[in-house]
């Protein structure tokens, strides 16, 4: 009996496991500082791109703050967010692979979905339908897809998605297995304001795995653009300090050269001196030219055809889309602009051989033309 453990004992050893498991827990959750700011650069250039879009579609300014990152348990989530959530599910396609949810309230889908629709008053109390999640889908469909843009130039690689799928999700209840297979993700929320309209928080969650993966593709990439620019450095100072030893021994040659030239002129005999006699150009000089040409006559040389230019506003070209017409400052039947490898040559007119397009030259331009046109 005095072997057997008391009840004291045996709830401090029970205590004791719980704290083991919660801590290995805590470790498999960590995020490094410099994972989260990756994770948070990403973010902050996804949506700084999708918030123009947004303001577009809605005709209205938005604004989304800088993001803030943290790791949350399927649980954490539960607990702090009991009301239902509106979310957005996107899948990478191409360039990454995984999948996240965009997580937004009822409220703001319901001003989104009204202000889309060119409307300023909304039923907060109206039932979220397929006709909101359509719209909201859309509207998510375009500001990510404006985002891949950015992300591709980040990521040096060509990244799609597939088109959004929007449901009305409650926590309590789980979400798709193929979003969260592990009980843990990756929260980085914004906070987005639509003045006069919303003034509320937007939650993007991502399966912790595709985050880390994204953060290793991120940190190895810019490992790699370091490394290259240290090599150039490197490279760069290789060949100064090449250049200043061949100055060097240039200078030293200099002074042997004029310690030798010395030596001669004084123990050189005289020189009889004659005046230079220059031959004539003939034939076959001319002929020697045309061969001189001959030698760069296959060098191939790019030509263009300038119709006309125009400029426009940032605002103007993100409304432009298919059936769009842009002036140009050129009339009507005016000769187009013949330019080789950059240098305006000469002058012309549109014309059509069998099915394609062609240019006669008209004018070849003289080089006060060319300059006039080139300043």
């Amino acid at each position: 009996m005095s072997e057997m453990l008391s009840q004291e004992e045996i709830d401090a050893l029970l205590k004791g496991s719980d704290t083991s498991s919660e801590d290995q827990s805590n470790k498999i959750l960590e995020l490094t500082s410099e994972e989260i700011d990756a994770l948070g650069e990403i973010g902050n250039i996804s949506m700084g791109t999708s918030a123009t879009t947004l303001s577009t579609l809605l005709n209205n300014k938005v604004t989304i703050t800088t993001p803030k990152v943290s790791v949350m348990t399927w649980d954490d989530l539960i607990v702090k967010y009991p009301m239902p959530y509106v979310g957005v599910q996107v899948k990478y396609t191409e360039g990454l692979a995984g999948i996240n949810l965009l997580v937004l309230k009822e409220d703001d889908v319901r001003i989104i979905t009204d202000l889309m629709m060119g409307g300023t008053q909304v039923d907060i109390d109206e039932e979220i339908s397929d006709f909101h999640l359509s719209a909201i889908s859309e509207a998510m469909n375009q500001m990510v897809g404006s985002s891949c843009t950015s992300l591709s130039t980040m990521f040096k690689k060509n990244i799609n998605i597939s088109p959004p799928k929007a449901y009305v999700i409650r926590f309590e209840d789980g979400l798709p297995e193929d979003l969260v297979n592990q009980g843990i993700v990756v929260k980085i929320a914004f906070k987005m304001i639509v003045k006069g309209f919303i003034d509320s928080e937007i939650m993007q969650l991502i399966p912790y795995d595709f985050a880390k993966k994204m953060v290793y593709i991120l940190m190895s990439q810019q490992d790699t653009a370091k490394e290259k620019e240290n090599n150039i450095k490197e490279q760069e100072k290789t060949k100064k300090s090449r250049i200043k030893t061949d100055n060097i021994q240039m200078a030293e040659l200099d002074v042997v050269s004029s310690q030798i030239s010395s030596d001669i002129k004084r123990d050189s005999i005289p020189i009889n001196v004659q005046p230079v006699q220059f031959q004539s150009f003939d034939n076959h000089g001319a002929q020697g030219g045309k061969e001189n040409i001959d030698l760069i006559i296959d060098v191939p040389l790019e030509v263009s055809v300038e119709l006309g230019r125009t400029k426009k506003l940032i605002k103007e070209i993100l409304e432009f889309g298919p059936g769009s017409v842009i002036e140009l400052d050129r009339l009507a039947g005016e000769p187009v602009d013949i330019i080789v490898n950059g240098k305006f040559i000469a002058k012309g007119e549109v014309v059509v051989i069998d099915e394609s397009f062609g240019v006669r030259i008209t004018d070849i331009v003289s080089p006060s033309k060319r300059l006039v046109r080139e300043l």
